[in-house]
């Protein structure tokens, strides 16, 4: 039993129902499909899609539904419409935006009440199947919610409620079944990292112990046993312990401030060495320095010990010998949460070192082996507050529950069956990846060159050797390079290499023959990529026009060496020819012209963003953002 906040209301969810099945689930998506969520379809069309990929489709155990709303709502699909796994897919990736210029929310949710979640559209809730929606909405409605709302949860149908952008808190609260159900995300692209968490929540056993909600001065909650507490997976319900509403952090900065907290309790002797050597070659991909990256550690068992502070080492040498050096604490009982305050309050300060007060990236990477014997959960939260990113890493003996309490979301939460197993997941704390901007340069785009220009500048990425690399090539007819991979070591290089492009011109466009110029010439170890060692390669094609060669050959040619291709288009390009140019069909983005690239930017990163790290077969999940993110 977990205490939470009082419920004013009386409720038994399926209380006596039959359960004919642990697997089975009625789902209905309710999605925002207004002009403003407009340009966020591409992220919640990828949302759905791998929601479904992972669900046990079939009319017999998972039924699935869409509708989409504005002013009113509109049934794409009803839960007895398809009766497989690929035929959901398929009219999923169909899914174009409704449109409308107010949001009534309210109605929605009596319109799914009433036309939906009925037997007549395929809702087996008479049978005791778990009845579910969840509700994607980007902004405030003109309706009321609250009655509705409050119709849906008596009725035994779990919300779950996602509000993205300019959603409103007090909404979202009364559509959510409980407090614990809320996300609110500042852009379209987080989605994804949400996306495990709650698809962890839908398969819990619910069938087995519904939860309850027992009177109106009760405050128990009964949460349903989860289903599947593998270590090898960063799951649960986001927030499980504590609601938090999280605010966007920027770390693709050049600069952060890095604390590890390392479990030095008696449980950790014989693994103490693979986490101090985990720590060193994290070091080896940051850039440290006074003004770069500086790097600070602490030990914990019933007390923490300070190691070294932010302030205390310039290079990453001296970084080296005093891990090298560590000598692990021992003792008992574990008292992660007194580490966490403690750190907080000595490491997280200026006098330690931290630029905190200069707005610089503050990061917690917490390595922990066992559960805490203290609270963990208030100074978690303070760390929150602060703005502090805690990465949470734990083994097979840490405890779950207190993992995704501490980090900062739960796809900050990485797991390892031990510690040995550390090395498979660094490169999720500090990813990296090679990206090329192949860039139309003919007479056509005279009038929108300086927009391309603009678009690759106000990209988000960390250029430097060691981390994200960047090259642009222009071409019209043929090709020409304007930097390499490993032309630029530092942002600002980089930056005034675009800002000194000058259109080549030109009048036919070979787009066809520029990929494959890119493929031999630039994504090669010589010109400085390092896709032999595993980094993801990328390339950002701005095409606006149609090409007079065939690009199928080149194109595939790219999608067989791995590369990750994104075609983004203006109203004169080929959308089909996007598309088969593009690594998969969700990655080709249009906009009308040129002037319009800013809209499609957010599409970019949350398709990248989802772009998933290479790993060894071994490496455990992770469902989350990375210290640098692109």
């Amino acid at each position: 039993l977990i205490r939470c906040i009082p419920i004013s209301f009386s409720f038994s969810f399926l209380g006596n129902l039959p359960v004919t099945g642990i697997n089975k689930r009625d789902i209905v998506f309710l999605l925002d499909g207004s002009d403003d969520s407009k340009n966020g379809l591409l992220a919640i069309r990828e949302f759905i899609r791998r929601m479904a990929e992972d669900l046990d489709i079939d009319q017999n155990i998972v039924r699935v539904a869409v509708i989409q709303y504005s002013e009113d709502a509109l049934t794409y699909f009803l839960l007895n419409t398809y009766s497989s796994k690929k035929a959901v897919i398929y009219a999923i990736n169909g899914l174009t935006a409704k449109g409308g210029r107010n949001l009534n929310t309210g109605a929605a949710l009596q319109y799914v009440r009433d036309h939906v979640f009925t037997a007549a559209s395929g809702s087996r809730h008479q049978l005791g199947v778990p009845q579910l929606l969840i509700v994607m909405t980007g902004g405030g409605s003109s309706d009321d919610v609250a009655g509705p709302a409050e119709d849906l949860k008596n009725s035994g149908v779990l919300s779950i409620a996602i509000g993205i952008k300019n959603a409103v808190e007090a909404e979202l609260q009364s559509i959510a079944f409980s407090p614990r159900f809320i996300f609110n995300l500042s852009a379209f692209g987080e989605l994804l990292h949400i996306q495990p968490d709650i698809l962890s929540f839908i398969k819990s056993k619910m069938g087995i112990e519904p939860p309850t909600i027992i009177g109106k001065n009760n405050d128990t909650w009964h949460i349903p046993q989860i289903q599947t507490f593998s270590f090898d997976f960063g799951h649960l319900i986001c927030a499980l312990l504590k609601p938090f509403n999280f605010h966007p952090v920027e770390l693709d900065a050049a600069q952060r401030d890095i604390v590890f907290v390392l479990d030095g309790s008696d449980d950790t002797r014989d693994s103490f060495k693979p986490m101090c050597q985990f720590v060193q070659r994290v070091v080896d991909k940051l850039n440290i320095g006074p003004s770069r990256d500086r790097v600070s550690v602490v030990q914990y068992s019933r007390e923490p010990q300070v190691h070294f502070y932010l302030n205390t080492h310039a290079t990453k040498q001296d970084i080296h010998n005093s891990i090298e050096s560590l000598k692990h604490q021992g003792g008992s009982p574990l008292n992660t949460g007194r580490a966490l305050d403690y750190t907080k309050k000595n490491m997280f300060v200026a006098s330690s070192g931290s630029r905190i007060l200069e707005g610089v990236p503050q990061v917690l990477v917490l390595v922990t082996g066992g559960r805490s014997q203290d609270d963990v959960r208030a100074p978690a939260a303070a760390l929150k507050i602060d703005q502090i990113v805690t990465f949470s890493i734990g083994n097979q003996n840490a405890d779950a529950i207190q993992l995704q309490a501490m980090s900062y979301t739960p796809g900050h939460t990485l797991t390892v069956p031990q510690f040995d197993d550390l090395q498979t997941i660094e490169q999720k704390l500090v990813s990296y990846r090679d990206v090329v901007f192949l860039i139309n340069g003919t007479d056509e785009t005279k009038g929108s060159f300086s927009r391309m220009q603009n678009f690759v500048q106000t990209l988000r990425l960390d250029i430097t050797e060691n981390r994200d690399r960047v090259s642009v090539v222009q071409y019209s007819r043929d090709a020409e390079v304007h930097f390499y991979l490993n032309t630029y070591t530092t942002k600002e290089d980089s930056l005034d290499g675009v800002r000194g492009l000058r259109r080549k011109g030109g009048r036919t466009l070979y787009t066809g023959a520029a990929i494959q110029y890119v493929r031999d010439n630039v994504f090669t170890a010589s010109s400085g990529s390092r896709g032999l060692e595993g980094v993801p390669q990328i390339l950002v094609l701005l095409s606006g026009g149609r090409s007079s060669d065939s690009v199928d050959a080149a194109a595939s040619s790219l999608k067989e060496l791995g590369v990750l291709t994104f075609g983004i288009g203006s109203r004169g390009s080929d959308s089909r020819e996007l598309q088969r140019i593009s690594y998969d069909t969700d990655f080709a983005l249009t906009a009308s012209d040129f002037s319009e690239l800013p809209n499609v930017q957010e599409q970019l990163l949350a398709s990248v963003q989802a772009v998933p790290i290479p790993v060894t077969p071994t490496s455990p999940t992770f469902t989350g953002m990375c210290m640098a993110e692109f």
